[in-house]
């Protein structure tokens, strides 16, 4: 009840024509709604309701001046926005989840002002504009702080994305982390909001060559995936999941893990998802060879998300349909789409995008027969991902530096490279060094836009 319950009853009031008197009769009287209109007595909730029926309106208005079915009608219109995002209308959607914003504001709904800056702050994500999202993101954390911990869990993992997508990934850990633990200690368990920290957990735990824990953030979000109650935090628990599968060396269970996504989505009617799962898919062909498959769901993926505006993330998808190219035989045409992406990112918006094109030009002048500019790429690479701390990417750049370094007869300096990687990632799996690119590690946009 709020203290202008007084100056709304006596607008209501006038509106309507009706005198004190009037009004109070036969249950009141005329000093005690004046008494109420001048804010000198608050009335109780049988009085509330008593002058709400005789003015013809809700007596939650009356106490609250929120219009009846106000709430309902943003959640509705928070639906029509999260719609036209995934429909490829990001433009639209921000103006609808900006409305919200206002609207909600100006009532004081404040877990409608919450769930419109998350709204923003996915669209910013997906824009690549990950300072603006971090700050919707974190606006939308101090809007809720006063709900429970759970409500404020898909801010905290949107934070903590595009941190990862930075190259944060420990600054992601630890928002994570401290969340669950959080969770734990106040006994909330919640499972959509645990599912959603732990499938988060998987792509960063991934990159930081930290494998058996995200094999265990990946367990926890399938175990709890049956006791969700939303359909689409279990399609991305799906395809994060799968970047694990995919790590052990298991494709077979990544595109079965995909497939479900996929069909979740389908079902949703979510396209833009349905482009990162495509993605994904792609990913997990050209990490096992099938360059065509992958070529076709690159191909796709990418049409899905030229049409949805993404643009910052079609540059780093861009980078995916490049290392097919190479593979395919097509260096010319690598090459030219590397140099274009690279000229197109900046470092600091998308510090593991930009050392892996690095890294994939060297591997290209490599076979050109160009080793200077072959070593000053995989130098570059190198920077970019100790700033990250990108353990198994680090240490398969480091591989291909050192190979470089050896052939050309320069073994001490080698020796230090190697040294390098195998400090980065001690105990990674032949399988994951064994290649130029290594399974489910480079970036995991398509694992961490879902």
């Amino acid at each position: 009840m709020s203290d202008g319950v007084g100056a709304r009853l006596l607008a209501a009031r006038t509106a309507r024509g009706l005198s004190q008197r009037r009004l109070a009769e036969p249950a009141y009287t005329s000093a005690y709604v004046s008494a109420v209109e001048l804010g000198h007595r608050r009335p109780s909730a049988e009085a509330l309701r008593f002058f709400a029926e005789r003015l013809g309106i809700d007596d939650d208005e009356l106490a609250t001046g929120i219009p009846a079915g106000l709430a309902a009608e943003l959640r509705l219109h928070l639906t029509e926005a999260r719609r036209h995002w995934s429909a490829g209308a990001p433009a639209v959607a921000v103006a609808a989840y900006q409305q919200v914003r206002e609207r909600a504001g100006a009532a004081g709904l404040t877990e409608l002002v919450g769930l419109a800056l998350q709204g923003l702050g996915r669209c910013a994500q997906q824009a690549g504009e990950l300072t603006q999202a971090i700050a919707h993101y974190s606006a939308a954390e101090r809007e809720l702080a006063e709900h429970p911990l759970p409500t404020r869990v898909p801010s905290i993992v949107g934070q903590a994305t595009c941190h990862a997508l930075a190259g944060r990934l420990r600054e992601a850990v630890f928002l994570l982390t401290s969340t669950i633990d959080a969770l734990e200690r106040a006994d909330l368990t919640d499972p959509d909001a645990v599912l959603l920290l732990h499938s988060g957990l998987v792509s960063p735990y991934t990159q930081l060559g930290l494998h058996a824990d995200a094999a265990r953030a990946a367990e926890v979000a399938i175990a709890l995936a049956p006791r969700v109650s939303d359909p689409e935090r279990v399609a991305a628990m799906h395809i994060r999941v799968a970047a694990t599968y995919l790590t052990q060396g298991k494709p077979s269970l990544a595109e079965a893990s995909l497939a479900k996504a996929h069909d979740l989505y389908s079902r949703l009617d979510l396209r833009t998802e349905l482009g990162y799962c495509r993605w994904s898919l792609g990913y997990t062909h050209a990490r096992t060879g099938k360059l065509d498959e992958a070529a076709r769901e690159f191909a796709a993926a990418r049409e899905v998300l030229v049409a949805a505006g993404a643009a910052f993330q079609v540059l780093r998808l861009d980078c995916e349909i490049a290392d097919v190219l190479r593979r395919q035989g097509r260096p010319h045409e690598a090459k030219v789409l590397l140099n274009n992406t690279l000229a197109a990112i900046d470092p600091a918006d998308d510090l593991m995008a930009v050392s892996d094109i690095h890294r994939q030009l060297g591997l290209l002048l490599v076979t050109e027969g160009d080793v200077v500019a072959a070593e000053d790429h995989y130098r570059a690479a190198v920077a970019l991902l100790e700033q990250a701390d990108a353990a198994l990417e680090l240490a398969v750049t480091c591989r291909l530096l050192g190979d470089l370094l050896s052939h050309l007869g320069r073994h001490a300096e080698a020796t230090a490279v190697y040294r390098t990687g195998l400090l980065a990632t001690e105990g990674a799996s032949p399988l994951l060094l064994g290649t130029d690119r290594p399974a489910a590690s480079f970036h995991a946009n398509q694992w961490d836009q879902s």
